[in-house]
């Protein structure tokens, strides 16, 4: 039942042909998971808060930054440095106190994802890495759960609903993981701010048309958005009988059967490499951003070779050194990617900086 509070708050909504009182209590009697209250997680969380979504669960063990604050509208100035969980709290609970939030400030991995995902009616993945979004997707076709998925990269998006029986997984789309490191994140390659907030609000509206079971919703379908071009496209994603997850013979029937998604490369703390230089210690430093990154931005004197050009360019490090190879990049992203690369190639002394330049800035300024 719905409180006099209540009728006044959703009254615009209530009014709605294919809503009306039952639907209301639909909306307040659902609970939904939110993988990640970042760019796509902030509208989904805002706009379920508002449409009176009775339980949300949030699901992030990152903490707010500066460089977040141009899309992730959850998140303040007030909250820099602080978790985006107890951010995102503070701001659905002022935007509406009628709803319970349930918060899990927990990196999701296999052991706690069924246990935390089976409570929930919907998962939205508004997640920004490969391995969380397969975690999410097995998880859910074992669960028999909606899965919400959405994603952003510069100026294109997408969205489409996976994990159900009768339709597709996100497996059917990509059978075979990608290397890590080789799709860039968006703190390597930009995003539009706007970008999160058109997709996380179309998948707002996915999660409230599955809770009231009406319209056309996008199972089955993919829908893509270019916002330079201004176009929007939908085209269907076939549910593959072969799929090793959700086909006819699978081969992944849990999670811990899932592939592992982060082969393993040596990485060095910034601490680390802080105490290497104060040492006055012997290394060689290779910066593999793009070239007007490292004009922009560098540490001290090192060997630039973005790393789209490194295998053709390998034979310019110098093959002869005996010193420990360092790899940085902007966040750490691109360096796994290129520490794989000079692994493969004989270069047996080679670590990844991990968080890359930026977490460098970060600990300098912090020491002082």
């Amino acid at each position: 039942m719905l409180t006099q509070d209540e009728h006044l708050r959703y009254a615009r909504q209530i009014c709605l042909p294919d809503m009306g009182h039952s639907g209301q209590c639909k909306i307040k009697a659902s609970s939904i998971a939110i993988v990640g209250v970042g760019g796509l997680g902030s509208p989904v969380a805002l706009y379920l808060a508002a449409a009176g979504v009775g339980h949300l669960g949030l699901i992030d063990f990152d903490v707010v930054g500066p460089s977040n604050l141009h899309r992730q509208i959850l998140h303040t100035d007030a909250f820099i440095g602080q978790s985006k969980i107890e951010s995102a709290l503070k701001t659905l609970k002022e935007h509406n106190p009628h709803i319970h939030i349930t918060p899990h400030d927990v990196r999701l991995n296999s052991e706690n994802a069924l246990s935390i995902l089976q409570n929930y009616d919907i998962v939205v993945d508004c997640s920004d890495n490969f391995a969380t979004r397969y975690l999410v997707n097995d998880a859910c076709v074992f669960l028999n759960t909606p899965n919400v998925y959405g994603s952003v990269y510069q100026f294109e998006g997408q969205l489409s609903i996976f994990g159900l029986s009768d339709g597709p997984c996100y497996r059917c789309l990509h059978p075979i993981p990608p290397d890590q490191g080789l799709i860039p994140s968006c703190a390597e390659s930009g995003v539009l701010g706007v970008l999160p907030g058109i997709i996380g609000t179309l998948q707002a509206t996915e999660v409230l048309k599955l809770i009231l079971n009406c319209g056309t919703t996008l199972i089955g379908q993919m829908l893509l958005i270019d916002t330079l071009s201004s176009t929007w496209e939908t085209v269907s994603v076939a549910k593959r009988v072969d799929c090793e997850l959700c086909g006819e013979s699978p081969s992944i029937t849990t999670l811990d059967e899932s592939i592992d998604l982060c082969e393993s490369v040596e990485s060095m703390s910034v601490e680390e490499f802080s105490n290497l230089q104060s040492k006055n210690a012997s290394y060689y430093l290779l910066d593999v951003r793009q070239t007007h990154e490292a004009a922009a931005l560098n540490m001290e004197a090192c060997q630039n070779i973005p790393v789209e050009e490194l295998s053709e360019r390998i034979t310019e490090i110098k093959a002869c050194t005996d010193d420990l190879i360092i790899v940085h990049c902007q966040t750490g992203v691109r360096s796994i990617q290129a520490t794989q690369m000079l692994r493969k190639a004989g270069f047996e002394r080679v670590k990844s900086l991990h968080g890359g330049i930026l977490a460098w800035l970060k600990h300098h300024n912090d020491s002082g």
